[in-house]
């Protein structure tokens, strides 16, 4: 049995990432779990952790801290155990501001300092972006394995104002483009993220949810 705990800090998206999750782990009967909690010994206990959630970089992190002990769960967790975590890309800016777990690259694998408002070349785009776009990927990645990328391949779904940027090109692994190109995924050993909503993907998060249950960084 495998259990993954997805992560309840007060975001608003908990009950679709929640019955993505299940919907998967029900397709594959391979006896995974899905937990949502509040509890940092649930998250220690876990096999894996999701960090789901909406809505803006300080309201993340306010929530994180406001949960007595699950901030230094997911240190011991993620950081230092190296448990695999998907998640959105502020959710590890946060994340990535925590000590590294022995062995990995000190730097973190996003900093919130490199957070960016999107400013598309084309005026008539809107902000927010919101909706479908394809992704291209900038180098290989377990979880996304069976994706189909490029102009004909899966979309995913995008809410967002802001990207967060990477000056390192190792840890970049998916662009998309509104207007010109940034960021749709990163990864850098057992961290995953994501500026999309896998959840909301449809094909495309399913098979990003199915390759993390199988995922062994």
């Amino acid at each position: 049995m495998s259990i993954v705990a997805i992560i309840d800090y007060g975001a608003g998206n908990l009950r679709s990432a929640a019955k993505a999750f299940e919907r998967v782990a029900s397709d594959l009967g391979q006896g995974h779990v899905i937990e949502v909690t509040a509890d940092p010994e649930r998250v220690l206990k876990a096999d894996r952790v999701m960090l789901p959630g909406v809505g803006a970089f300080a309201d993340c992190k306010a929530g994180l801290d406001a949960v007595p002990g699950m901030v230094e769960a997911l240190d011991e967790k993620v950081i230092r155990g190296g448990a695999p975590v998907p998640g959105r890309l502020r959710r590890h800016a946060i994340a990535g501001k925590r000590r590294p777990r022995k062995g990995s690259d000190a730097r973190p694998l996003l900093d919130p300092r490199s957070r960016e408002k999107i400013k598309p070349n084309d005026p008539s785009l809107k902000i927010p972006h919101m909706g479908w776009n394809t992704i291209t990927f900038t180098k290989p990645h377990a979880l996304m394995d069976g994706i189909q990328d490029g102009p004909d391949g899966l979309h995913a779904y995008f809410v967002h104002s802001y990207h967060l940027a990477t000056d390192r090109s190792d840890d970049l692994v998916a662009t998309t483009n509104y207007g010109g190109d940034f960021t749709a995924c990163v990864g850098r050993d057992n961290i995953f993220g994501t500026q999309f909503h896998p959840e909301k993907s449809q094909a495309l998060g399913l098979k990003l949810i199915e390759n993390f249950l199988g995922w062994t960084p």
